[in-house]
């Protein structure tokens, strides 16, 4: 799987607006729970979605986008089909969470 990388929130954006299921990853590089829980998350979408695109956005080199979208904290994962939010998980929370709320609509649009 190909991690994309932006530097504004306006690239982001465009990406977005490209793709169908997007997941976008917000971290630093000093946060051990991100260092962890990264693989594991990069691990489900090339075993389940494999369509769906994976964006790392390090929160210490562009905040301004991380305060644009109203992350707070790191780790922040949100999901996105057709360009849509459709999924917020801050910092406490399970694969399994992440999986059950990335499966139906994933399904329902490549299924």
């Amino acid at each position: 799987m190909q991690t994309q990388e932006f530097d504004s929130l306006a690239a982001l954006q465009e990406y977005l607006a490209s793709e169908t299921a997007v997941l976008v990853y917000f971290s630093t590089p000093q946060c051990n729970v991100c260092k962890v829980l990264k693989p594991k998350v990069v691990s489900l979408l090339e075993q389940r979605y494999p369509q769906m695109g994976f964006v790392y956005s390090d929160v210490a080199r562009d905040a301004e986008t991380a305060a644009q979208l109203g992350v707070l904290t790191v780790p922040t994962l949100i999901v996105y089909f057709d360009g849509k939010e459709s999924a917020r998980f801050v910092r406490t929370f399970g694969i399994g969470e992440l999986e059950a709320a990335i499966a139906r609509p994933y399904e329902l649009l490549f299924g």
